[in-house]
């Protein structure tokens, strides 16, 4: 199975500069097929109780094991529906930082909104299953399985590990072997839509 890797090809302190960014990224490898996936971390209560108001069909997560869930929470080490979600339990505090996420919906869907109400800590918006077309001119050849786009909204890494100030749009292309293939198709990627790459790759 092939595995990507992502380039950064614009970055801002502009949340909504970024997003527009990464929509024409978007619009340049989107099928009738793709999809969009957010996820955020949420470090405090107070984050988790508006987010369950403002993101009502989303998922939340714990990621952190070891932990047995009291009897009046639901096991967020398998995800939890934010409706069932019970905010006012005061175990619920030990489960953090937890993550929010909604996952493989209709590209158009969600992503405005979540940007919007996501808040000031590291999140990400993930356009998935689109298809990179040939550049016969480059020698690159079209790619489907690993053709991504996505937005670092306050954190600087996939991993949403390294908060920031600037949100940061990646274009993801096929792993190879090293030999600078990846490198010219995520430029020749963001030339289409008239970035360039500006630093190292990211791997997942």
């Amino acid at each position: 199975m092939s595995t990507d890797v992502a380039y950064p090809i614009f970055s801002t302190p502009d949340r909504n500069l970024a997003l527009g960014v990464a929509w024409q990224m978007v619009a340049f490898g989107r099928q009738s097929y793709s999809d969009v996936s957010v996820d955020a971390t949420v470090p405090t209560l107070a984050e988790v109780k508006r987010l369950r108001e403002a993101l009502p069909d989303s998922w939340f997560t714990c990621w952190q094991g070891g932990m047995v869930p009291p009897a009046d929470i639901p096991d967020l080490f398998r995800s939890v529906p934010a409706r069932e979600l019970p905010v006012e339990s005061p175990g619920l505090d030990e489960y953090l930082p937890l993550s929010v996420s909604m996952l493989d919906q209709p590209v158009g869907s969600i992503e405005d909104h979540f940007a919007a109400v996501v808040g000031p800590y590291p999140a990400m918006i993930q356009w998935d299953s689109m298809y990179w077309p040939d550049a016969p001119e480059r020698g690159l050849r079209g790619e489907a399985n690993n053709a991504k786009v996505t937005l670092l909204l306050h954190c600087a890494d996939r991993g949403l590990d390294i908060q920031a100030d600037t949100h940061t749009v990646l274009v993801h292309v096929r792993r190879r072997n090293g030999d600078g293939y990846e490198d010219r198709f995520a430029q020749w990627l963001a030339e289409q839509i008239g970035q360039k790459v500006i630093g190292p790759p990211q791997h997942p």
